[in-house]
């Protein structure tokens, strides 16, 4: 295990954090974490209670960008969950979605799903269409092959201001490696 910035990597986040992201936090802060992740990992749903304590500490400093990562070969469900995210994003509430993907991703088939899609209080027939119709699929194999190109090849992998952060990580080493980018910038 290691800590902090990945050491002698040539990893680097090739498409920066855009009006297509699912983001949190200003555009203007001056950290971007980027997460590609996996909603039927167990090591991304840990992450994702460290990303909200995260936010919680740097509030206006740190923006945090959720990106699909599915690794269908080991996460029967992965890319399902994915698609009710987005089929969630249409309808203005992919966090919502997230996190509770995250909290219950032992349950991830499709009428675990519709269930979630109810108790977010989407519009079921807009949810099931959209997933029928799997009019995000494309989006989410877009963000997994922009991933490759940026080095991932497991989840959650994480960026911090463009450049891997190691995922073997406790919040302190987190919370260090934002300090150090904080204050280069003089924030």
């Amino acid at each position: 295990m290691g800590s902090g910035i990945l050491s002698g990597m040539k990893r680097v986040l090739r498409t920066p954090v855009g009006a297509s992201d699912h983001v949190i936090g200003e555009a203007s802060a001056a950290v971007t974490v980027v997460e590609y992740g996996d909603f039927e990992c167990p090591y991304c749903a840990e992450a994702s209670s460290g990303i909200h304590l995260m936010l919680l500490r740097y509030p206006g400093s740190v923006r945090f960008a959720f990106r699909h990562f599915p690794q269908e070969d080991v996460h029967p469900h992965a890319v399902l969950a994915a698609e009710a995210s987005e089929a969630a994003a249409i309808q203005g509430k992919f966090w919502p979605m997230h996190d509770r993907l995250f909290r219950r991703q032992r349950n991830l088939t499709r009428s675990d799903l519709n269930a979630v899609a109810r108790e977010i209080k989407l519009d079921l027939a807009a949810f099931s269409l959209a997933m029928d119709g799997h009019v995000s699929l494309t989006r989410i194999k877009a963000m997994a092959a922009d991933g490759r190109k940026s080095g991932v090849r497991s989840t959650p992998t994480i960026f911090i201001n463009g450049k891997p952060f190691d995922v073997a990580f406790d919040l302190q080493h987190l919370y260090d490696e934002i300090d150090k980018e904080l204050a280069a910038l003089g924030k």
